[in-house]
């Protein structure tokens, strides 16, 4: 179990560093570039090298470690919760920083901005673990290390199904972001935490269960045993098309580019008392009559 507690350490410290990076750059530059580009970066940093310091676990621990997937998806759960904690509004994923386009919710020029630190920010992660994991501090990563050069494609079923997972991955996480995006961080948190929890364990046997274009490209980009064209339609055009249809479900319509509700009707805000008027006229008709009655008995000259 020493291997299991160097990681944890190391969770530990990316978490820190990340949180330190964010303070500073929100003491140090405006507002706008700290959440356009510093915040994004220090977020994406951080879920890759959280991401390939699991996988490595996941993938090894099993026979070399001496522990199970329960303790891996454990500490899925418990990473998921704290990136959310501290990601700061951070997405770290480019379909959300697309999504908030679409929403209306950023410009062109900040999701650009957002973009490019998400891909800097996963790059320099995954150098960075790299580098980590070449120091050989377990026999974990002494055999990481090892097999890291020859690694093979996540993909491990035939494209339109690897490509329907992620976009099904992708379609369920976007549509409880969409739900619980403007809860409490107490029920936020938790709820995507768990999603992303059991996805992985869903779909991780088929694609690896990314659903995060940034953080698949710095993962399994680089390894062998498919093409670039089968990654981008995989990693990238999956996850996308799942984002828009979760956001065409949700919304009824998608805002940046048409107005029109498509789903569901659009039902007036006021309604008319049709009870209290119909009494209201019922009432009325005694008193005209009693008015009638007296008009009638009226003698005439």
């Amino acid at each position: 179990m020493d291997g299991l507690n160097v990681s944890i350490a190391f969770f530990l410290l990316v978490v820190g560093v990340c949180q330190v990076l964010r303070w500073l750059s929100k003491r140090l530059l405006s507002p706008g570039t700290h959440g356009c580009l510093a915040r994004e970066f220090a977020g994406s940093f951080q879920l890759c090298m959280s991401c390939l310091e699991l996988r490595m676990l996941m993938e090894i621990g099993p026979w070399s470690g001496g522990f199970g997937l329960d303790v891996v998806l454990t500490l899925l759960f418990l990473l998921s919760a704290v990136h959310g904690s501290s990601f700061d509004g951070a997405s770290a994923n480019p379909t959300v920083s697309l999504q908030e386009f679409l929403l209306l919710e950023s410009s062109l020029a900040a999701t650009a901005a957002k973009l490019l630190a998400q891909g800097v920010g996963a790059g320099t992660g995954w150098a960075v673990t790299r580098l980590y994991w070449s120091w050989e501090l377990t026999q974990l990563h002494f055999i990481q290390n090892l097999i890291a050069p020859e690694c093979s494609s996540s993909i491990r079923a035939s494209l339109p199904h690897a490509a329907c997972v992620e976009g099904s991955c992708s379609f369920l996480f976007h549509l409880v972001l969409l739900k619980v995006r403007q809860s409490h961080p107490l029920y936020r948190v938790p709820a995507l935490a768990a999603t992303v929890t059991f996805l992985t364990y869903a779909a991780g046997p088929y694609t690896g269960a990314f659903f995060n274009p940034a953080l698949a490209t710095a993962t399994t980009f680089h390894c062998s045993g498919s093409s670039f064209w089968d990654y981008i339609q995989v990693y990238w055009l999956g996850p996308l098309a799942g984002m828009l249809a979760a956001l065409l479900l949700f919304q009824g319509n998608i805002p940046r580019l048409f107005q029109k509700n498509l789903l569901y009707s659009q039902k007036s805000k006021y309604k008319v008392p049709k009870a209290k008027v119909t009494t209201q006229v019922e009432d009325d008709k005694p008193q005209r009559k009693r008015k009638a009655g007296k008009s009638n008995s009226e003698p005439r000259a």
